[in-house]
């Protein structure tokens, strides 16, 4: 084992670096002759000096230089032996377009001194070079390798005779891309434009093949002299100026291609199958030719916006306005369906979109967008289509101006039908009753347009308060009496109709209307007065209810508006209290009299200021009523010194219990029918007159408890006379006939402020 140490990098093999060397020598003294056509195809790479600098050629056509030997590099600079080496001697231009990563140039060796070329040498270069171009353009075979005819330009270009090769090469170009036009303009004479077109495309992708072959053989003059000076273009770009110089002074030819385009988007927009792939293909080549930008589309524009200013006139004239919704967003879509970047094969160039949608919006949508939304707007919300309704308000986005209309018809559309609502004329009986109803579904529709047509924008929200303020206040008061009557209907008992959670939510979309109100004190009385009698007359469907509708009203106007509200809830329940002391009371009416004990009393006590103001009616009471009021009077005052009780007897309730032929009748009544009933416990007849003398009830209330009493539906008592007119002249008598399918028969009472009754015709 050897005790030498071993090294950290290995030895290079030195016999493997020698036979590189001498078959890159052997392949090198092949090419020594420029001249010679007899080469090694396989040949990749020319050596130019003695040691190892080499350039590789790519398969398609583009050439990197790099270069190798023996030399190394430090910060992109060479030392050693490698200076000095292969490259190109390139002088330093100020301006340079560009630079060829890794391109190193180099400086005239010996060898290289050797090789540059004479005149006379360049011509016979030159001969060959031009009848490879000639031959290439006619679209023929080239006699000698693309090799060799590289290695010419390459030997050109380092004897520094650039300028004088890219002029003959541009004379060159001039004179085949003339015959080139003028073929394609003979064509356009013999031909319509859809062939047209479908020449023009095929003579393009062929020119382009050949100039980017000859590219390839002038590869070197391209990467050096085109590239480095900013005043000569490439060899492409030479060429595809020539091409648009002489389009553009063939105007015939031109303005065809023009019209073949132009033409076939027509039919497309028409409903035919056209050529996408050769509208690209051509469009594409106006692009590069810069002709696309300049010249064509500002046609297209002009043309599109003539053909959908004409169609748009006589569509919305024609045809409702779903139909015309659902053509613009099918037009748009085609439109968008026509860029390289939309879906399917496009062929229009993505720049030209920023000028054609907002073409097409303006003459579709901005130009009727008026006519649109006066025809459309309560069209569509009365028919609850929705998805035209939303497909407007996307189109209708699209333009400066298009959703502050929007916005004001969607405002007037509230105010005119919230306006039917609530000022409706009509002489239809209780027509009133449907208004809150009516106003619930109007909010509820504008609701659900507000969620899922208009995205719940806060402009449209700001326009249906704007709305429902407007025409809820027309009818000063009349609407929020009817919403504080309608609460009052929700909350009596009885009320089945919904659920507590459904309660709830209605409770909650009553009182977004009630927001709408300026005269807030006019709910506020109306709804006390029915919570009074709610309370009163134990009507309440739910104390919870009753309590939750107040806690919703004190979030919404705050403690002061619900203090006395609150006070009242507080009279009942102490007013429980106060009947269960008053049955512990000795003075109670029954341990003192036997028949007492046959008659439930109770007592609400209501605090002055707190409650509606009710007006003390004069009623003469029965002996017993006398006997229980008197009593609690006594136990009251005594429990509460300095408090006095006034009786309000008119909104006292009672039940009476008759007995008939038939059966007996539970009959509950106010307080005054009950008093009046009494009376025929003794007389079976009695006279108006002597009715009033033994109640002392005022002439206009006693008139509409007799109504009540005698109405045709109930008829307890029979009357004389005329009998759709209560006089005070007519006379009363005991019904033993009468008859009624349910035990207990609740007689309503006729109220003074009440203005539709059945009853009200009976009263004179």
């Amino acid at each position: 084992m050897s005790t030498q140490p071993r090294r950290k990098y290995p030895r290079r093999a030195p016999l493997a670096e020698e036979a590189q060397q001498s078959h890159s020598q052997q392949k090198i003294d092949k090419l020594r002759d420029f001249t010679d056509s007899e080469f090694a195809p396989e040949t990749s790479f020319v050596k130019v000096v003695k040691s190892g600098p080499y350039l590789i050629m790519d398969d398609a056509g583009d050439r990197s230089f790099t270069a190798g030997g023996n030399g190394r590099r430090k910060n992109n600079k060479t030392t050693g032996k490698e200076a000095g080496q292969f490259g190109l001697q390139t002088p330093n231009f100020e301006g340079k377009k560009g630079s060829v990563k890794n391109w190193r140039p180099l400086s005239k060796s010996a060898d290289q001194a050797s090789t540059v070329v004479s005149a006379a040498s360049y011509a016979d270069l030159w001969v060959s070079l031009k009848e490879a171009t000639d031959l290439v353009f006619r679209g023929e075979n080239v006699r000698h390798p693309f090799e060799s005819l590289y290695n010419k330009v390459e030997l050109i270009c380092v004897s520094r005779q650039e300028a004088t090769v890219f002029k003959d090469l541009h004379m060159a170009f001039k004179g085949h891309i003339s015959e080139w036009m003028n073929a394609i303009e003979a064509r356009s004479k013999e031909v319509d434009d859809q062939a047209f077109l479908q020449h023009v495309e095929e003579q393009w992708q062929d020119l382009c093949r050949k100039i980017k072959l000859i590219r390839c053989i002038f590869l070197v003059l391209d990467r050096t002299y085109c590239l480095q000076r900013s005043d000569v273009p490439s060899i492409w770009d030479m060429g595809i100026a020539m091409c648009r110089q002489s389009l553009m002074e063939t105007e015939e030819s031109e303005a065809k291609i023009y019209a073949g385009l132009l033409s076939a988007v027509e039919r497309e927009r028409n409903g035919d199958q056209v050529d996408r792939h050769l509208l690209k293909n051509v469009i594409r080549m106006l692009s590069d030719l810069t002709l696309y930008e300049s010249r064509f589309e500002e046609k297209f524009i002009a043309a599109t916006k003539n053909l959908y200013s004409a169609d748009s006139r006589r569509l919305i004239e024609e045809s409702d306005i779903p139909a015309y919704l659902k053509y613009v967003s099918t037009r748009l879509d085609q439109e968008e369906n026509r860029f390289e970047a939309g879906m399917g094969i496009g062929y229009l160039q993505i720049s030209t979109r920023k000028k054609l949608i907002p073409t097409v919006e303006q003459e579709l949508i901005q130009a009727h967008q008026t006519t649109m939304i006066a025809k459309g707007t309560d069209l569509l919300i009365d028919a609850n289509r929705s998805d035209d309704m939303t497909l407007m308000f996307n189109l209708l986005a699209r333009t400066p101006t298009g959703l502050q209309e929007l916005c004001r018809a969607f405002c007037e559309y509230i105010k005119k039908r919230g306006r039917v609502i609530v000022m409706d004329d009509t002489p239809e009986k209780d027509k009133d009753k449907d208004m809150v109803p009516a106003m619930l579904d109007l909010k509820s529709k504008t609701d659900d347009i507000l969620q899922h047509c208009f995205r719940n924008q806060s402009i449209f929200k700001d326009a249906a308060r704007e709305g429902f303020e407007h025409f809820i206040n027309q009818r000063a008061n009349k609407p929020a009496e009817m919403i504080a009557k309608f609460v009052d209907s929700k909350l009596k008992t009885g009320n089945k109709e919904v659920t507590e959670e459904q309660l709830d939510n209605l409770m909650d979309r009553l009182l977004i209307l009630f927001r709408y109100i300026h005269g807030k004190d006019v709910f506020e009385a109306f709804y006390k007065k029915d919570l009074a009698k709610r309370l009163l007359l134990q009507l309440s469907a739910s104390v919870d209810s009753e309590k939750l509708m107040l806690q919703k009203l004190k979030t919404e106007c705050g403690s002061a508006f619900t203090a006395r509200l609150e006070g009242m809830f507080r009279d009942v329940e102490n007013s429980k209290e106060e009947l269960s002391g008053f049955e512990q009371f000795s003075g109670h009416p029954s341990k003192r009299t036997p028949k007492a004990s046959s008659i439930d009393f109770a007592a609400s006590i209501l605090t002055h200021g707190i409650w509606p103001t009710y007006v003390p009616s004069e009623l003469t009471l029965p002996e017993e009523m006398n006997m229980f009021m008197d009593a609690f009077q006594q136990f009251y005052v005594g429990r509460h010194s300095g408090r006095k009780l006034q009786w309000l007897a008119n909104l006292g309730q009672c039940r009476i219990n008759a007995t008939y032929a038939t059966g007996k009748k539970d009959f509950q009544v106010s307080q005054m029918q009950a008093v009046v009933l009494l009376l025929f416990n003794d007389l079976n007849d009695l006279s108006f007159d002597e009715i009033q003398k033994a109640t002392k009830i005022e002439t206009d209330e006693l008139k509409r408890v007799m109504a009540s009493l005698s109405h045709v539906r109930m008829m307890v008592l029979n009357k004389s006379g005329a009998p759709n007119v209560i006089s005070v002249h007519d006379s009363f008598s005991y019904n033993p006939e009468f008859k009624s399918k349910t035990f207990r028969v609740k007689i309503n009472a006729i109220q003074a402020q009440e203005t539709v009754s059945p009853a009200c015709s009976l009263v004179q």
